[in-house]
Order: C-alpha cells, then structure tokens, then sequence
C-alpha cells in the first residue's frame, strides 16, 4: 500500500510540473534583470555575432538545425517582422545558432530552444520567450519599442 501511495504521489508532482511547464511555453515574459544596461561582456558578444545598437528594438531568436520548433518561431518572428515593417522604429530580426554561438547563448542564460529575447535598442534584454510565442503576444511586447513616445520607445530615452 505504501508503494502505491509514492507511486501516485509521484505522478501527481509530475503532471504539476508538466502542465507549470507548458503554461510558461510561448509566454512573453518580462525580464527581471535589474539593470537598466546591457553589460560590457555581453554588448560585445553581440557585437560579435553581428548585431549593434540601432533605432528599434532586435528580435534575437536562438535555433539549432536539430530544432524541430525553432521553424515554427522563425515564421512567427518573420510574420511580426513584416507586420512592423513600417512602424517609426520597425524591429529587426536576428536569428542565431546555439551551436556557433555558445558563449553568446551561455550569457544570455539560453537554457533550451527555441529562446527568443526582445531587446531595446541600447541592447537591454527586455522580454524574453521559451518556446513559441504568439504574434499577438510578440506584436504587443514589440509595439513600445516601435512607437515614438511611449514608455521605454527609442524616442522617450
């Protein structure tokens, strides 16, 4: 009796942790990093890896060839990308491989794909996505960024 008991016990503690998981999956979550900046180490690896300040936020999206959902991010983005393209300060789009890119992908805390970060455009992670997001989702975590005037928008800082 008292094995069946653990035996349901842990499957109860699984099933919590899986459905905590995949409620988080897609979800655009705010960062809570805490600074205001991008730290010296990391501005440089993505300088590294191609990317700089400009006048609009970046879409950094991490993939690998052997993730299956990393395709699935990769329209999503594409999609929100050509939505926004005429927006004041329109987003650009950065793709990365975690395998050609693992330092980058170690500072940033990329712990599975896909990982998708919004960044403003001093660089500052800003939210950040494990998992697929929805447009609707990354459209309105983008559109501060975006616009002239808002909170945190290019123009205000």
């Amino acid at each position: 009796m008292t094995g069946i008991t653990v035996l349901l016990i842990a499957l109860v503690a699984v099933v919590a942790v899986g459905l905590l998981l995949k409620s988080r999956s897609g979800a655009v979550r705010a960062s809570g990093s805490g600074t205001s900046e991008a730290v010296g180490s990391r501005i440089e690896l993505l300088a590294a890896a191609g990317i700089a300040p400009g006048s609009g936020p970046v879409v950094l999206h991490f993939s690998a060839d052997w993730c299956g959902p990393c395709s699935a991010v990769r329209r999503v983005v594409d999609q929100v990308v050509t939505t926004m393209a005429n927006a004041p300060h329109p987003p650009v789009d950065v793709e990365l491989d975690i395998d050609k890119n693992p330092a980058l992908a170690r500072e940033m805390s990329v712990l599975s794909l896909p990982t998708t970060f919004i960044l403003d455009r001093d660089l500052v992670e800003r939210f950040r996505v494990s998992g697929v997001p929805s447009t609707a989702d990354l459209t309105s975590a983008l559109a501060p960024f975006s616009t002239p005037g808002t909170p945190n928008s290019p123009s205000a800082g």
